[in-house]
């Protein structure tokens, strides 16, 4: 039997929360062991899943481009860290955490791009990358198990390593927002691919990019399984529509000027840092 759906990005975001929280080693380390969340609106639907909480996001792309959020009082966590489901704050402290983490333990972060190699790269608007750039790539290399979670919006058909290469956070003058590079980030990519394997579609295809009218950037799909358990993904599918962006409310709102905490934010054309 197969069955045909369309997502959007928001809800295509939900869809690979449901997932990862799915995966047997995902469970396994929410009741035993740690896992690290690296705020991001896909992550912020997961730390939903897990605990209930959103995440405070900080950087995202909007139409005017790679800005910040617009509020620099938020409490929530931007990395929260769940310890044997209990979650801590993981702000300030993602180096002890990682050094305290193994291979029954899990990290997830997002991505900014993904290639047709797996390979993938989160956009880093801060010098050296900031506390979650300089630690996440690294954790794998400690055995965590990493999960890159990103839909299918952030594919594409260019070399990751070559666009790191052609990035640079301080090599370009203007720019819409702060001006990013790429730091490469290792782990396994989930997508809403591996979403709908894990949640029981004996074969997915993915057969529209795409669409108008809200649908820009949607996916459309059409799944392959038994009846009984595509009648349940078709159930989870159709409670995911409409569902709105993760993340802790006043984090949602985008900066519209550069104030005393936007310092290390270069070439923003908004913040009179452009220079042409």
């Amino acid at each position: 039997m197969k069955c045909q759906f369309t997502l959007t990005v928001t809800e295509g975001k939900r869809l690979i929360a449901k997932g990862i929280a799915s995966l047997p080693e995902v469970r396994r380390a929410l009741e035993e062991g740690m896992i690290l969340l690296k705020g991001g609106t896909t992550v912020s639907a997961l730390s939903e899943e897990l605990c209930g909480r959103p995440l405070r996001i900080s950087g995202r792309i909007t139409p005017r481009g790679a800005v910040s959020s617009g509020s620099a009082s938020v409490e929530e966590a931007h990395s929260l860290l769940l310890r044997k489901g209990v979650p801590e704050k993981a702000d300030g402290r993602l180096a002890e955490i990682g050094r305290e983490m193994g291979p029954e333990d899990v990290a997830v972060c997002g991505a900014n791009l993904v290639d047709r190699e797996g390979c993938a790269a989160m956009m880093a608007g801060r010098d050296l990358c900031g506390e979650p750039g300089s630690v996440i790539p690294a954790l794998e290399a400690e055995g965590v198990l990493c999960i890159v979670a990103a839909g299918l919006e952030k594919f594409s058909p260019f070399s990751v390593r070559e666009s790191c290469h052609f990035a640079g956070r301080k090599a370009s003058s203007w720019a819409m927002g702060m001006a990013v590079g790429l730091v490469p980030v290792p782990g396994r990519v989930f997508s809403e691919m591996e979403a709908l394997a894990s949640l029981g579609a004996a074969r997915c295809m993915l057969v529209g990019r795409g669409g108008l009218s809200g649908a820009e950037g949607a996916s459309t799909f059409v799944v392959e399984g038994e009846k009984e358990r595509l009648k349940e993904i078709l159930t989870l599918i159709r409670s995911l529509k409409g569902a709105e962006e993760s993340g802790a409310p006043a984090s949602l709102t985008e900066c519209h000027h550069c104030g005393p905490n936007r310092a290390t934010h270069l070439a923003c054309v908004y913040g009179h840092g452009a220079r042409l």
